[in-house]
This record gives C-alpha cells, structure tokens and sequence, in this order.
C-alpha cells in the first residue's frame, strides 16, 4: 500500500471533547483490525503526521500483548531506546519496553517532557494501557508550545537565558542509587560518561556521588522550529514534594546534599513565584482523558508533556522510546 503523507487510511480520526487540537482519537473502520500489520503499512504517514497532531490516540485496535505493542513502536521508530541516565524506578517488561514509573498509587506525576533532564531524550514516546485501573490512573498531556504561551515574558526570559540546573546526591537512602541510574557498577564508567555528556561529578564519602547538569528550559523543536518549553524544572523542585514533606527533607539535608533538586543554570535559587507561574501554567492546559484496555498512544516528546493521576487498583501501562537527540544534533 502506497499512501501520500500524512493521509491516514481504514480508520476514523476525532477529537476527544475538550480536548486540545495536539490530540487525535484514531480508531479502525473494520472491528479486530490489527494494530501492527495497520502500522506498517501506515508508518511514514503517522512519522509525517507527528509534527502536526503530536499526540495520536490508537483505540479499539486488536493489540495481542506487549510484543505487539513493541512491534507497533518498531514499525515507527525501528530501533528503541535504552532507559539511561534513569530518574524514576521502573523494570523492563520486553526488550526496550518498560512498566510506566512505578510511584505509589496514591502519588501525582507531574506534567513533564521525558528526560528532558538528560543529555539525550526520545523524540518519540509510545504508551500502551494493558490494564486499566479502578478509578483514576489517566496519563493527562498538555501541549509544551501552550505552556510556554501561558508563561509570562519575564518568567519565559528567565528560564531561557539562565536554562535550568539539575543537582542529583545518589546514596543517601533515598531516591535511586547511582548504580541503577548509570546502569554500572564502575565509578570510572560513570566519570567517562559523565565528562563524555558535559555532566559535573563530585564523589563524597561512603560511596556517595553529586552531579550536576545544566540543561534547556526552552528550545525549539528541529522539525517544526517553534520554541518549546522543555524541562522538569518544577519537578526536580524539591517543593515538589509538597510542603511538608519539602521541610521535612530540608530538616534532614543542607540544600546541596538533597538528593535532587533544581536551580537556575547559573546555580541560582529559581523563586516560590516562578515555580508556581510554571505549575499554574500546566494546570490551565493539562487534558486528561480515561484508558480504555488496549489503548496505544505515540507522543512527540517535545511537543507534549505527560504525567500520571493517582489510581485505585490493579494498573499496567507500559511504554517505549525512541529516536534519541540531544543539544549536539541541534
């Protein structure tokens, strides 16, 4: 099947109500239709629709399993990624497929661009929802241009020339160890990639370690060339645990030994009024919608933030990267 770009064929394509213009519901003219052998005959189009709708629902497709879920991903972006330079626990279900971060139920993740922390980050993020959950659990979007949008100019001029910050203390007992996060065992690895991806290293006692990245806050997508907002500023926060549990881990920790936080680039404290502009600026372009068993859904991961709503009961939904880039391939 030849297919002329970005045309879509054998399906119905909508809009969810109330949702904004990034998001499309695709869904299969012929019930049973098989999501895989779909995706291949449609993948050029769907990799030059992206830019346009760069967050595509795929419901009532047949989806036999996580390997055809990771078969559907290939199809699009031939070869996934690895999960590097990792800041959230999660386990690996099939080849480059993982659970979905493994936070407690009862917790909030906040919007983000996945790894947008990283030296490299997936351009292309694809979710698949094997179980959905009682009651709650959505993966609600917003899309990084509104966001930015919201922002006032001083805020958005802040963030952009001073850019953001990533401080991380692994071995404190709390959040991961640097072995999980760099995947080794070996602090000579971990300095050669550190130095090999502009990241500071300093080594402390009992095998503890600080890093520190600077990073964008906002850039511009290499397709579409518009400005972005792209970063986890507000959710390396340490505020982002909410304000007792922020004074309880300040209580514990000086500020440089908190095992994550975030500054601007130039090391300065990024203020209460700023962080609050980003996180009202999320609440006012946020959309969540409720899985439905079987859903699929592939995010341009500059284009669109994600996160997660607090569930009750049994929830499995898996995800896959791909297409990694970093300020390099700029």
């Amino acid at each position: 099947m030849t297919l002329e770009p970005g045309v879509l064929s054998d399906v119905s394509q909508r809009a969810l109500p109330g949702a904004p213009s990034c998001l499309l519901v695709v869904s299969p003219e012929r019930e049973g239709a098989d999501l895989v052998e779909w995706g291949r005959a449609h993948a050029p189009a769907l990799r030059h629709l992206l830019s346009a709708r760069p967050a595509m629902l795929f419901r009532g497709f047949r989806v036999p399993g996580v390997d055809a879920f990771e078969r559907f991903a290939e199809c699009i972006q031939p070869t996934l990624a690895e999960y590097l330079e990792r800041s959230t626990p999660r386990t690996e279900v099939s080849g480059k497929v993982y659970t979905s971060t493994e936070y407690p139920a009862h917790e909030t993740i906040p919007q983000h661009n996945e790894m947008s922390y990283a030296s490299a980050w997936p351009m292309k993020l694809f979710f698949h929802c094997v179980q959905p959950s009682q009651e709650g659990g959505a993966t609600p979007i917003a899309d990084s241009r509104s966001v930015l949008e919201w922002l006032s100019p001083e805020v958005r001029e802040r963030f952009t020339q001073r850019r953001v910050m990533y401080v991380r203390n692994y071995g404190t007992g709390v959040d991961l160890p640097w072995q999980k996060v760099f995947q080794t065992e070996d602090r000579t690895q971990v300095d050669e990639y550190c130095q090999r991806v502009g990241m500071q290293v300093e080594w402390l006692g009992g095998n503890r370690l600080r890093t520190r990245s600077v990073r964008p806050a906002v850039t511009k997508h290499p397709l579409t060339g518009e400005d972005v907002w792209f970063n986890q500023a507000h959710l390396f926060h340490v505020s982002n645990l909410g304000p007792k549990v922020s004074a309880a881990m300040r209580s514990v920790f000086k500020e440089e030994d908190l095992p994550r936080n975030s500054l601007y680039g130039d090391g300065s404290p990024i203020s209460d009024a700023d962080l609050e502009e980003v996180r009202e600026a999320f609440r006012k372009t946020t959309y969540a919608f409720p899985w439905q068993a079987g859903d699929v859904m592939m995010l341009d991961n500059m284009l669109v933030t994600h996160g997660r709503t607090p569930f009750s009961g049994a929830r499995r939904v898996v995800v896959a990267m791909g297409e990694m880039r970093s300020e390099r391939d700029s």
